[in-house]
């Protein structure tokens, strides 16, 4: 089951997680981080470093109020890095909170870590394992099974405290009964869901962040709780499980000081090189307590949120414990604190040499000289990488270097192929950088270019102005090279760098082209002109021709009228 995952939205292009992923179970697709749920083993180590927050987690809080809300009878078991971790003035405060949460019954974990305690003691007696190594943390288990597998035959054969316990809870209250185990890890979800081996021990799992939540939302200060006792007797010195050397204090004790050397490894990076030792049959007979988290179960994931001080924590739950063993035990059949360990090895296909220079070759590592090993993308060495694009864990783009090469390649390219002439001056005047459009401008190589000053080939008013008042110059026709080219000058201020980007864009041709046009223009008004005053010339003339045959036949036709009339007269 995936107990982390990441948001696709938040998570990109960082790769933080990749870096501080001891086991490299997080692979990255279309440069999204993508928990792999057959590496992984839990700890927890990339939701503390994310710097954006970008991990989840898969809660059973919800799945608890539904207990509460139906009826159930949910037994809380309480770890003890509760002591440390919690702000109250009384330890019964808390039992008075969760009770009015609405669980049944509170009990310690400590309860079930002293069963644990008492079988490492039996172990110890029998003396038949050459090494024996704690299995309270699941983290640890997975990462013997599936990285160290050929350590699993030093893994003590006994359930953790939170199995240990879950099964005491049902045994007394009944098989109805809801368990749920409240701590500072994320790796008991898998552990209580997720491995069959012991699976039905627990039904759900809250942390000590979702615990404060849920106070908050229920108003519940736990100062203003009263005082109520546990459920569970003392369970005395098996308190201290949660602190580094816990438990080998809570299980070295009388008969047993002497028969194995005692050693604690806490931290993931120094419980991989204690299990590189087993590997190299450099350790023997050493009773091992290896724990994930640095500082013990007191400083997991789930619980960093209040606690700045890891001292801090320690000594307070060191100060609420009775050095003494427990005693009364529960009795347990031999087969529920039994749990066999064995080989879950991890099998990653593996390059050939010629594949791995291939990936190399493709990110521009030619040469072992080329192999920065800068382990931006989240591998220590170029190789590893490769080895990683091989598997399908990483991606081509995830090399830095080689994406700020192409990145700068790119910006080359379209520097020297853009028609427009481009210039960095600085504030003294001087060449920075041109383009090649810009070397043609100057008549001048850009390594003799940047030796010189921008005023030597050009009139440099609107540059100067730019850099005294930082106002940008846009679209402006100017004249360069004597006259002969127009261009339309952009100037804008790099404030990093106290200079300015001056782009020419050549609008000879277009210029030209308009004056064309104009002038083909003004040629067609101007014959239209012509054309219009002749027209009015032949309207006149026509005029006047057809004014003075309209007088002559005017005059002819009254002559013909008078003509006429004149006879009628007379006869």
């Amino acid at each position: 089951m995936k107990v982390i995952d990441f948001k696709d939205a938040k998570c990109r292009h960082c790769y933080k997680c990749v870096r501080h992923c001891a086991v490299k179970a997080i692979s990255v697709i279309n440069e999204q981080a993508r928990i792999m749920v057959d590496h992984c083993i839990n700890c927890g180590r990339c939701m503390e470093v994310c710097p954006q927050n970008a991990k989840t987690f898969s809660s059973d809080l919800e799945r608890v109020k539904g207990y509460l809300r139906q009826g159930c009878r949910t037994i809380i078991s309480i770890a003890p890095s509760y002591a440390g971790v919690l702000e109250f003035d009384w330890p019964g405060q808390v039992v008075d909170a969760l009770q009015k949460l609405g669980f049944y019954e509170v009990r310690e974990t400590a309860e079930g870590a002293s069963l644990v305690t008492n079988e490492y003691k039996k172990l110890i007696r029998e003396g038949r394992m050459s090494n024996i190594i704690t299995t309270c943390c699941p983290s640890v288990n997975d990462l013997i099974e599936k990285y160290y597998p050929d350590c699993a035959g030093f893994m003590a054969p006994v359930v953790s405290p939170m199995i240990a316990h879950g099964r005491y809870i049902r045994k007394l209250y009944g098989p109805d009964v809801k368990v749920v185990f409240l701590g500072p890890c994320i790796a008991k979800k898998q552990e209580a869901v997720g491995d069959e081996r012991v699976r039905g021990a627990i039904d759900a799992i809250l942390t000590f962040e979702e615990l404060a939540v849920w106070l908050k939302e229920s108003g519940i200060d736990l100062r203003a709780c009263q005082d109520r006792p546990m459920g569970n007797p003392d369970p005395q010195i098996n308190r201290l499980y949660p602190v580094s050397g816990g438990v080998i204090q809570s299980v070295i004790t009388g008969e047993e000081a002497d028969s194995y050397h005692k050693v604690f490894v806490d931290g993931l990076e120094n419980c991989m090189e204690m299990l590189e030792c087993l590997q190299k049959g450099e350790l023997d007979h050493c009773f091992i307590e290896a724990n994930v988290c640095e500082g013990g179960c007191a400083r997991g994931p789930a619980s960093a949120h209040w606690n700045t001080s890891y001292v801090k924590t320690k000594v307070k739950i060191e100060n609420g414990v009775s050095y003494k063993a427990a005693r009364d035990l529960p009795v347990m059949a031999g087969a529920e604190m039994r749990k066999k360990f064995g080989d879950r090895g991890i099998s990653d296909p593996m390059p050939s040499e010629e594949q791995i220079r291939g990936i190399l070759r493709s990110t521009g590592k030619y040469s072992p000289a080329d192999e920065l090993n800068c382990g931006a993308c989240g591998y220590s060495t170029c190789r590893e990488k490769a080895i990683a694009v091989f598997r399908g864990k990483a991606e081509l783009s995830m090399c830095m270097p080689y994406a700020l090469t192409q990145a700068e390649s790119m910006s080359n390219v379209v520097m020297d192929v853009t028609p427009n002439m481009v210039f960095v001056i600085g504030n003294d005047m001087k060449i920075l950088d041109c383009n090649r459009k810009g070397e043609e401008l100057l008549g001048v190589g850009r390594k003799e270019a940047v030796s010189r000053y921008i005023f030597e080939f050009i009139e440099t008013e609107d540059i100067e102005n730019a850099l005294l008042t930082r106002e940008p110059v846009l679209h402006k026709k100017v004249r360069l090279d004597r006259g002969r080219i127009i261009a339309e000058e952009t100037i804008v201020y790099i404030e990093n760098l106290d200079a300015v980007l001056v782009t020419f864009e050549d609008v000879t041709r277009d210029e030209k082209i308009k004056e064309q046009r104009y002038n083909l223009k003004m040629e067609t008004v101007e014959m239209a002109q012509k054309v219009i005053e002749k027209q009015m010339m032949v309207a006149q003339e026509i005029a006047g021709l057809l004014g003075e045959t309209t007088a002559e036949t005017k005059v002819t036709l009254t002559k013909l009228r008078d003509s006429i009339l004149n006879e009628e007269e007379q006869s």
